[in-house]
């Protein structure tokens, strides 16, 4: 899909993998929508790259509904989507206190499992509408998962299951949205230098960077962008996982 005059939404825009995402596409000719929860960030992020930036909860339908709906009165309806909003969130299972909270793991699944699909069921309907482009494409989804979902360390049952629920419906609505002519993929990142890893000391950014084979250091939000522009690009990436991750398979702790 060429980016230049379409209409794309990114959710988690106002900062880390979505803000890079939002420029990158900004940059591309795109109109671009930065939904965040954190509409005071999305709105500082959106004046720097002429977008437009809105207050969205994407695990809440009436909040995630009206999102949409000032995107599309704003821009036009959407013909990309790239889903990063999400939350990280870590707790064993059985801890020093006993049993792990239960909200504890539904708040993680709501957002970044039931938020994806939220996100991903409104966008679709929209794109469904429109006039098809070349090789009769109308839309193209891109989600973020984790490499969590495939390796999973102690700590993160709630995260692993929720980026791996993610993995798992891309291809079932792949294949579904095929006939509208929608593309579906997901990216899942290793560890990137985003603002939940900014908060670490600096020796425990190096440690996690360190651990990456090649090339030895965190992730950059830019290069998750450049996929990201990569997949709208090559309309034959459809229904697949893509691990961005420098080779890094994570140990259990």
């Amino acid at each position: 899909m060429k980016l230049d005059g379409q209409a794309a939404v990114v959710t988690g825009g106002g900062s880390g993998l979505g803000a890079a995402t939002a420029a990158l596409l900004a940059a591309g000719g795109c109109k671009v929508a930065l939904l965040d929860i954190n509409d005071t960030a999305a709105k500082a992020h959106a004046a720097t790259i002429g977008g437009i930036g809105i207050r969205c909860d994407v695990a809440d339908s009436a909040s995630a509904e009206a999102a949409m709906a000032e995107a599309k009165a704003a821009h036009g309806p959407a013909r990309i989507l790239v889903n990063c909003a999400g939350v990280g969130t870590a707790g064993r299972v059985v801890g020093r206190d006993g049993p792990q909270k239960l909200d504890a793991f539904e708040r993680t699944i709501r957002i970044n499992l039931i938020g994806t699909f939220n996100m991903i069921r409104l966008a679709a309907a929209e794109m469904s509408d429109l006039d098809p482009l070349e090789d009769n494409e109308r839309g193209v989804i891109i989600n973020t998962a984790s490499i969590a979902a495939f390796d999973g360390q102690i700590g993160q049952a709630a995260y692993a299951a929720s980026k791996g629920g993610v993995v798992g419906m891309t291809l079932p609505i792949a294949r579904e949205l095929a006939r509208a002519g929608v593309r579906v993929m997901t990216i899942a990142p290793g560890v990137f230098h985003t603002p939940m890893v900014a908060g670490l000391p600096p020796e425990v950014r190096k440690s996690l960077g360190d651990g990456v084979p090649y090339p030895q250091r965190l992730g950059m939000p830019e290069e998750y962008a450049a996929l990201a522009g990569h997949i709208l690009a090559n309309r034959f990436l459809n229904g697949e996982t893509i691990r961005l991750d420098g080779a890094l398979r994570m140990a259990p702790r």
